[in-house]
């Protein structure tokens, strides 16, 4: 997804692919930028790198959330084009339904034409040539009469019902012109930010591109530490655990058995889905994306877990409840890990406190600590499977 409030890993090399710096320079901490020489505005009026830094954070905030909302609105596009589409080849054929009922009654007029606009009468019975003829007569008409009312009780079905299927695609393109158009303001928002991002970026000298490249290297070196007691504290949890499992199987060994079995099970399927993620590293960020050239960030935790047969949502905001919530000192690989409180970014847990995720544009597909913009901004840990 788009940049995140905290730094980023700096221009240095991650999993084998280089950061932009420009692109780097919008995640660094304000903390840390509040320590730096230009902190206060510049003489010439030029925006300081704490200011540049928070409003190019704003921005690609921002862009995070359209992005999201864009992703939604073009899945939410294609399921009603398809209903769309369903719809209006069901008035085609309840249309042509209609016309040959419309049809059979013209043939029922023409038949009566010729046989008389009017049922038998006693002057028919006086005209005809025998009492034979004329009970002939009457059962004809008898049986047109009865088919025709069948016929135009059918036609008056099929008319209504073609009307209604009318007014029901009428108002599912309505629905669809609504939402192209929310897709296209997301889309226009997104492009927007992003813009105007770069343009604060570009104003950044060389000096103030290396002081934020050695912020970030020390923020880097902060994220890699948490994560390391992160690690720490899940494997004297896992001992534990492991512990207490081997004391109480030998009572209720059924019971062990089968949290064995689910526990591989789900190990199974996460490593194929951070299989499939690793694959993808060094693949660029871009919004909207769900590979196989380039994805963001949801776009690859669904992709991955794709792969290991398990079809997630597409945006964040529903791939948030789709599984179960766990503690971060619980967090296995192939966790979902979600940041911010609107729920605008998700990374993919490989163990050890790292993930692999699509951080933002101008970046790529990469493993890096799951503190790399600060604890506070994890919302929560979801098991998908």
């Amino acid at each position: 997804m788009a940049s995140h409030r905290k730094s980023r890993p700096s221009a240095t090399r991650v999993a084998g692919i280089r950061t932009p710096a420009l692109a780097t320079a919008a995640l660094t901490s304000v903390a840390l930028l509040s320590q730096t020489a230009n902190a206060a505005p510049s003489e010439d009026g030029k925006p300081s790198l704490e200011e540049v830094e928070k409003k190019v954070d704003a921005l690609y905030r921002q862009a995070e959330s359209a992005t999201e909302k864009y992703n939604a609105a073009k899945e939410k596009t294609g399921r009603q084009r398809k209903q769309v589409d369903t719809l209006l080849d069901d008035v085609a054929e309840r249309t042509d339904r209609l016309n040959k009922a419309r049809e059979e009654l013209g043939s029922f007029a023409a038949a009566q034409y010729r046989t008389g606009a009017s049922a038998p009468d006693t002057a028919t019975f006086l005209l005809a040539d025998s009492p034979q003829d004329y009970f002939d007569q009457t059962q004809l008409m008898s049986r047109l009469t009865s088919r025709q009312k069948d016929a135009v009780d059918d036609y008056a079905t099929q008319q209504s019902a073609t009307m209604k299927k009318r007014q029901e695609a009428a108002r599912s393109l309505e629905t669809l012109t609504e939402t192209q158009d929310d897709l296209k303001t997301a889309k226009t928002t997104v492009q927007a930010k992003l813009a105007s991002a770069r343009e604060l970026l570009s104003q950044l000298t060389a000096q103030e591109k290396a002081r934020l490249a050695e912020i970030e290297k020390r923020q880097q070196a902060e994220a890699a530490r948490k994560a390391a007691e992160l690690a720490k504290q899940q494997a004297a949890a896992a001992k534990q655990e492991g512990s207490s499992s081997s004391t109480s199987s030998s009572g209720s060994p059924s019971s062990s058995s089968s949290s064995s079995s689910s526990d591989a099970s789900y190990a199974t399927k996460a490593a194929k889905a951070i299989a499939f993620a690793r694959a993808q590293i060094g693949k660029p960020y871009v919004w909207g994306a769900t590979g196989p050239g380039s994805y963001d960030c949801s776009g690859l935790s669904q992709a991955a877990w794709k792969a290991a047969g398990v079809s997630l949502p597409r945006t964040t905001y529903d791939q948030v409840n789709a599984g179960t919530t766990v503690s971060l000192a619980d967090a296995q690989p192939g966790d979902l890990v979600f940041f911010y409180d609107d729920v605008t970014h998700v990374g993919i847990y490989v163990g050890n406190g790292m993930m692999i995720h699509a951080p933002k544009p101008g970046a790529y597909v990469r493993e890096e600590s799951i503190y790399y913009g600060g604890e506070s901004i994890i919302h929560s840990v979801v098991r998908p499977a």
